[in-house]
């Protein structure tokens, strides 16, 4: 949900949010990955190209990328006690230190102390994609909407299997 049309109950909490920024282009293919997943069988799917010109126009489900990434980046450097600025990537190559990060934005930073004890390693595990999938291999949201069709792969990069260059 873009910071924009936050509901003021939350912005008057003043709670804590995270926001994890993506490599647009792997947004794009997961977000078209994800929509043909959820599509009527008896419709036609969406093409990488229709879904590329729709992105492009800021048609998606959170409304334009860069505005969505913008307002949140803005709001972190404005209110860095308030909103934490992740990008994904980052968090996959440098998962433990994310996480520390984390809990001390949270209001834990004992779990950085904590860390010789495996404290930190253990967050990590739990929270990994593999245990994730596993946790949502059965059951639905909703009708219609398996839990399992909100976890693919979590590469980074992997537009390039999809994309090209240009």
């Amino acid at each position: 949900m873009p910071y924009t049309s936050l509901p003021q109950s939350i912005l008057d909490s003043r709670c804590r949010l995270v926001y994890i920024c993506r490599n647009p282009k792997d947004v794009l293919v997961s977000m078209f990955l994800f929509v043909n997943k959820l599509r009527d069988k008896s419709l036609d799917q969406i093409t990488l190209e229709e879904a590329f010109k729709m992105f492009s126009k800021g048609i998606t489900p959170c409304g334009p990328y860069w505005d969505h990434v913008k307002g949140y980046h803005a709001v972190s450097v404005e209110h860095p006690t308030q909103v934490q600025f992740l990008t994904y990537e980052n968090m996959k190559m440098d998962t433990a230190n994310n996480v520390r990060r984390l809990a001390d934005f949270l209001g834990y930073p004992s779990i950085a102390e904590e860390g010789a004890k495996g404290a930190v390693q253990e967050i990590v595990s739990l929270c990994s994609l593999k245990n994730l999938i596993d946790a949502n291999r059965r059951g639905n949201i909703c009708e219609g909407l398996p839990k399992e069709a909100f976890f693919r792969e979590g590469k980074v990069g992997d537009w390039s299997k999809h994309l090209t260059k240009e």
